[in-house]
């Protein structure tokens, strides 16, 4: 199963493309919010691991045009974000499936709860 990762932090970015190769899954990245809608467009990913926060078009812009797109908007989408939990409704009611802050997840030497987020995402958890 492919997921896509979009953060722009390399050091996070290597982090959480490690853990989720090391749990099996075949994994792209994106360092920004043009080349997030770029890669899912063309590579059509089974989960997308939005970081809120990126240049060029902002996670939550991002979030709307997969929706919007007709060979995008079916992909769940994770909220991975530094924010409060205070934007996790309007995020979910934008279409995402699940919102994890960054500190709980990806940085940790376990990322356990990242693999669970994306299991439960993918129907596995």
């Amino acid at each position: 199963m492919k997921i896509l990762l979009v953060e722009d932090s390399r050091f996070l970015r290597r982090a959480g493309e490690r853990a989720l190769q090391k749990a099996g899954y075949e994994v792209l990245t994106a360092a920004d919010g043009e080349e997030a809608l770029q890669i899912a467009q063309d590579a059509i990913p089974s989960l997308i691991l939005l970081d809120m926060m990126l240049p060029k078009l902002s996670g939550l812009e991002v979030l709307r045009a997969l929706k919007q797109g007709a060979a995008t908007k079916d992909i769940p989408v994770i909220i991975l974000t530094g924010l409060s939990e205070r934007n996790k409704d309007k995020l979910l009611q934008e279409g995402a499936v699940s919102y994890l802050e960054k500190s709980d997840t990806l940085v940790e030497k376990d990322s356990a709860v990242l693999i669970q987020a994306v299991a439960r995402a993918l129907g596995k958890g």
